[in-house]
């Protein structure tokens, strides 16, 4: 097989290769995006067919969360000992062989052991995709490529939920697994066809059995405390303090060692370049608030305003339809503007729609809900695109696998932050809501006695009444708790636009794959 030699940059692709080849990892990246999320809304259904709780259930979701973020950062290291097209492949195979084991799984155990090996083997396949379209463009229509792998990422997590309850509802829930089956086959033929002659280039390395150790060490005890600790009171609980102790312990060993190690699992040392360390900061921060809110959003239409599972995706689907139509503009115009100016102008689209947010309360209809669901389009454009094209600005072709690695860690464990955070703020803050709002209703209150009055004329009796008083409070506390997030949230994102201007200076997509400035 015919490899590129060290330091040899490969000419782009053209025409229907460059089509097909984008369209395949686009394939790829979509499935494994979805299948992040897909099973979140099936967690019901799986729990009812086995026999077990809700609360283990939702071990299908955390196993997949663990094991993926812990291969991420390996991408660098497995890249150069593999190459870059035999492991995007081979990971795409092992993905949709996973995916079907997870379909046939006859009990819980083996369902989350599936989905360990599913994360698993998922993890290099997003850092690959994005290192193998842009080595597949011309380095001037770098902003190009990466306008089509965010378009993907953009689509499929809002995509999982939707599907996901379509097939549990009307086929059965191993198909949101056997789905990947058609679409993993077209990817790996098509990748391997168009890219088995591009291979980057590979060389021994010995295994930094210590660096991989402490890697997953603290990146799974960190995982499963985000994912248990709002179940289990946070730090009012033993397990959770021990977490965190073993996260924060095994973090602090593991950066002396990989800063010191000669052959590190993780490249460490990319954070001595300014633009990918502040790049890499602003996208972790910026993905960690947006996620937060895209969770808080349906969670709070299907548990307080009625909305089913369907309609809550609903809501949430139109963010793809000004993406869909930015996102390519973006690309091609990305190298002629300061990055910097495209990413604020990003923070504060996204600062206008949760802005928009806050107006929401318990009336609102659902043109008022996806206004605001369609405009965070355009936010989505301006974030990935430049911020992506920054943290890749500078570095040699052979390091950008390593750099997405590295990078799409730092934002998937922010999103885990901003879900974790988010949900137990929400709570928080509904119960300080529904205090204050219950303060004023006694026996003595002349409104409160009004309304039950009311209520006993439609034949409720006063313990039904008092009990649909206290829902309507409750809805109340936790539509004004959302929008308390929500301006919170606003705030934050003007904030990034501090963050962002450490940059320096760099003109897009011309700097990808250069020498560039650190």
């Amino acid at each position: 097989m015919a490899e590129a030699a060290p330091g040899y940059e490969l000419p782009p692709l053209k025409g229907g290769e460059l089509a097909m080849g984008t369209l395949a990892l686009s394939l790829g990246i979509f499935m494994n995006i979805l299948d992040s999320s897909i099973a979140n809304v099936s967690i019901p259904a799986i729990a009812g067919d086995f026999a077990v709780s809700p609360n283990q259930g939702t071990w299908v979701i955390t196993s997949f969360a663990v094991s993926n973020a812990i291969s991420v950062p390996l991408t660098g290291w497995l890249t150069q000992r593999f190459g870059a097209v035999r492991l995007f492949t081979l990971s795409t195979v092992l993905f949709v062989l996973s995916s079907v084991l997870c379909g046939l799984a006859p009990n819980l155990g083996m369902l989350i052991l599936f989905r360990v090996i599913q994360g698993l083997v998922a993890g290099p396949m997003i850092p690959l995709s994005q290192a193998l379209l842009l080595q597949s463009y011309p380095r001037a229509k770098a902003g190009t490529a990466l306008a089509f792998w965010s378009m993907t990422t953009l689509v499929a997590p809002v995509t999982g939920p939707l599907l996901g309850g379509w097939i549990t509802d009307n086929l059965s829930w191993p198909w949101i697994f056997y789905i990947n089956v058609p679409v993993g086959i077209v990817s790996v033929v098509v990748t391997w066809n168009i890219y088995k002659t591009r291979e980057t280039p590979t060389r021994k390395l010995p295994i930094d059995a210590v660096g991989l150790a402490s890697l997953v060490l603290w990146v799974g005890a960190l995982q499963i405390m985000l994912d248990k600790g709002k179940e289990l009171d946070w730090f009012a609980s033993t397990q959770i303090v021990v977490l965190g102790l073993v996260a924060l312990v095994g973090f602090v060993f593991f950066l002396i060692w990989e800063l010191g190690d000669e052959h590190p699992v993780v490249d460490l040392s990319l954070f001595a370049r300014r633009n990918f360390w502040v790049g890499t900061l602003a996208l972790a921060l910026g993905y960690g608030v947006f996620f937060g809110n895209t969770v808080l959003l349906p969670l709070w239409l299907q548990q307080h305003m009625a909305y089913t599972a369907t309609w809550a995706g609903i809501i949430m689907a139109p963010v793809g339809l000004l993406a869909l139509v930015v996102t390519p503009l973006v690309g091609k115009n990305v190298h002629k503007v300061d990055l910097r100016f495209l990413s604020s102008l990003g923070f504060c689209v996204f600062a206008l729609v949760l802005w928009m947010r806050t107006q929401f309360n318990t009336q609102a209809d659902v043109v008022t809900l996806i206004m605001p669901t369609v405009i965070q389009g355009v936010a989505m454009a301006l974030f990935f695109v430049p911020l992506v094209t920054l943290i890749n600005s500078g570095l040699p072709p052979q390091r950008i696998a390593a750099a997405s690695g590295l990078s799409n860690f730092a934002r998937i464990t922010a999103g885990a932050f901003g879900t974790s955070i988010t949900t137990t703020l929400w709570e928080n803050r509904a119960a300080m809501h529904h205090a204050e709002l219950t303060e004023a209703i006694n026996s003595a209150s002349i409104p409160t006695a009004q309304a039950l009055s009311g209520l006993a004329n439609l034949g409720l009796g006063q313990g039904q009444a008092m009990s649909f008083i206290n829902r309507s409070i409750d809805q109340q506390a936790y539509m004004l708790s959302a929008a308390d997030i929500f301006a919170a949230s606003a705030a934050l994102f003007l904030s990034l636009i501090a963050v962002v201007w450490l940059a320096r200076p760099v003109h897009g997509a011309a700097a990808v794959g250069g020498g560039g400035a650190h």
